[in-house]
């Protein structure tokens, strides 16, 4: 029998994901390049690299776009080995399986065959689109995951406030970062008390009543939670509007690099 159940199994895997998304936030405030950067001009500096990757159709430039954001890891102290394994997930290995069909598209055949009375043409067309679309993929989600990375969530969320998104978006995104910790953690700890309990011998039945059971319980404590924050609200000054302290400064330093990026755009953009 395995140590470890589906629910084990399960429970370890969200709390590995929480304990990635806590190293990140210590990486967000090593001194690295990119941390040093006012994050209005690194998400500006992002966005233009995200639209070049977007609407580029050269291999080449796709490349580049991808090794200047392993460069820019790089400088801002982040192990490759760790940047990869989160830009490599899912995301781009779904995106390959989509492409992959492509490379049988119309076009100058490179390399055919003949099964069962069928003929299959890989076409240099076809093979050149799907790989222009891996690589764009790819490059845009480890850009996505370098700004993520390298910046702190709350500052992500003062940006928004500075640029007019609706607070009470930016509240709900803010309170269910917070909140999703503390929530994670009674679930584990609640798991854990009823298997020290019990033990693995639990009946269908039994193990039915005892998940409705805790799922109302863990419902009942989030519905007291919500309670006990609003009020906590209100007795600090909360009247509908959440205030973001914008103590954002650009130096120098940060107009030189978003007159580099703006340069290397329009380079890019022209070619």
């Amino acid at each position: 029998m395995k140590s470890n159940n589906f629910i084990e199994r399960s429970i370890v895997g969200g709390l590995t994901f929480l304990k990635d998304s806590i190293f990140a936030e210590e990486v967000a405030q090593r001194g690295g390049f990119l941390q040093s950067l006012d994050v209005r001009v690194k998400i500006i500096s992002f966005l233009l690299f995200i639209l070049q990757a977007l609407f580029t159709g050269s291999i080449p430039a796709l490349l580049f776009l991808y090794a200047l954001c392993l460069f820019l890891g790089l400088i801002s102290r982040i192990e490759l080995v760790f940047f990869l394994k989160r830009t490599w997930f899912f995301i781009p290995l779904f995106s390959l399986g989509i492409a992959f069909p492509a490379i049988f598209g119309p076009g100058e055949p490179l390399l055919s065959w003949q099964i069962l009375g069928a003929k299959f043409s890989i076409t240099h067309q076809g093979l050149q689109g799907a790989v222009v679309f891996v690589i764009r993929v790819i490059t845009c989600v480890s850009f996505v995951v370098l700004l993520n990375i390298t910046t702190r969530h709350f500052d992500l969320l003062k940006v928004l406030r500075i640029f007019k998104i609706p607070a009470i978006f930016i509240m709900i995104l803010g309170m269910c970062y917070r909140y999703i910790y503390l929530f994670a953690g009674i679930i584990q700890n609640t798991y854990l008390a009823i298997k020290s309990r019990v033990g693995r011998g639990v009946q269908y039945q039994q193990g039915q009543g005892m998940v409705a059971w805790n799922i109302a319980s863990l419902w009942d404590r989030s519905v007291g939670l919500n309670e006990e924050v609003y009020k906590a609200m209100l007795s600090r000054g909360y009247q509908g509007e959440a205030l973001a302290w914008n103590d954002f400064k650009i130096r120098t330093k940060d107009w030189l690099w978003l007159f580099a990026v703006i340069l290397l755009w329009i380079i890019l953009f022209l070619n």
